[in-house]
């Protein structure tokens, strides 16, 4: 009988799943708040997110022929980075803002530090606070029917009433792919069945922010006013973050108890920035926060080695 021993490095335990395969997944999930953003929005939506698309690919390409390096925009983390990006801005946008966004996210928050695996921060959502806070006007400028209007958020901040049927289907004004609730979820949910992401994240991030707007809604009598609670889970970028960005494989925690502990932490920051906060939002800042604080949570949620701690007996 053999018993040579083959030695490796780690990884032991491989998956069949590839990149690509995950990236395309991923895409798929958002095809449904894609298309019914499209629909929702119409031709101006669909011109965005093409040339968001086509620019992100563009740039990874051209950097990477730039600095002599092997070409991955096969992989498709350009063309999910382009259409996060897409799905994160309004849809009347002028055509060099989602090129000068896409810059930014492959450029500078990707290939500058390494390319894919090795950025501290999403690339879409980075690119979506540098456009926030370098364009606040356009930014948060939504045109719906027609008609320059708030955004429900918005609505809700200053008092207005909200309709949280319209907030949950979609048929609201907003960025083009945060709009529907439904769809949204119907995306997320999809990813966890196949596997793709951890319903750790998404279930601390929506759970927590739920408990922290119910806390405050009782703490300032309001009681428990559900449609309060249901107009901050349906509206802004909650659900498109929760499930598709703040699940990012890179910029996320590798931990059980570290995945927890990042979804709380989100939750409050994004209850904090909504609430207290200048801005109607806050999903985006909130995840990018939480991106730089990952190795933190990483370094005080990582499990002991088996045998650490005990106590030798002589």
């Amino acid at each position: 009988m053999d018993y040579t021993m083959k030695i490796s490095s780690s990884p032991h335990i491989r998956d069949k799943e590839t990149t690509t395969n995950i990236m395309g997944k991923v895409i798929v999930a958002l095809m449904p708040a894609t298309i019914f953003g499209v629909y929702n929005f119409g031709l101006n939506a669909l011109t965005t997110i093409l040339i968001t698309v086509i620019s992100c690919v563009i740039f990874e390409a051209g950097y990477q022929k730039l600095c002599g390096l092997k070409c991955t925009v096969k992989d498709l983390s350009a063309v999910l980075t382009g259409l996060l990006l897409a799905l994160n801005l309004p849809p009347e946008v002028p055509f060099w803002l989602p090129i000068l966004g896409s810059f930014f996210a492959i450029v500078v928050v990707k290939q500058l530090f390494g390319g894919l695996g090795q950025n501290f921060m999403n690339p879409a959502l980075g690119a979506r606070c540098f456009l926030l806070i370098s364009f606040a006007g356009r930014m948060t400028t939504f045109t719906y029917d027609a008609v320059t209007t708030a955004t429900p958020l918005a609505q809700l901040k200053a008092g207005e009433s909200v309709d949280i049927l319209s907030m949950a289907l979609g048929t609201i004004p907003g960025t083009i792919g945060e709009t529907s609730a439904i769809a949204l979820v119907a995306g997320g949910l999809f990813l966890i069945v196949r596997k793709i992401i951890d319903i750790r994240i998404p279930l601390s991030y929506i759970g927590s922010f739920a408990v922290f707007i119910v806390i405050y809604a009782l703490a300032t009598g309001r009681g428990f006013d559900t449609t309060f609670l249901l107009a901050h889970l349906f509206g802004g970028g909650l659900m498109l973050g929760a499930f598709f960005m703040a699940t990012d494989y890179v910029t996320s925690p590798i931990t059980p108890m570290g995945r927890v502990l990042f979804g709380v932490l989100l939750g409050l920051l994004t209850f904090l920035f909504r609430i207290f906060g200048g801005s109607a939002e806050g999903v985006s800042y909130a995840i990018i926060i939480g991106n730089l604080l990952v190795p933190l949570i990483e370094k005080i949620t990582v499990p002991k080695s088996f045998g650490k701690g005990a106590v030798k007996h002589e």
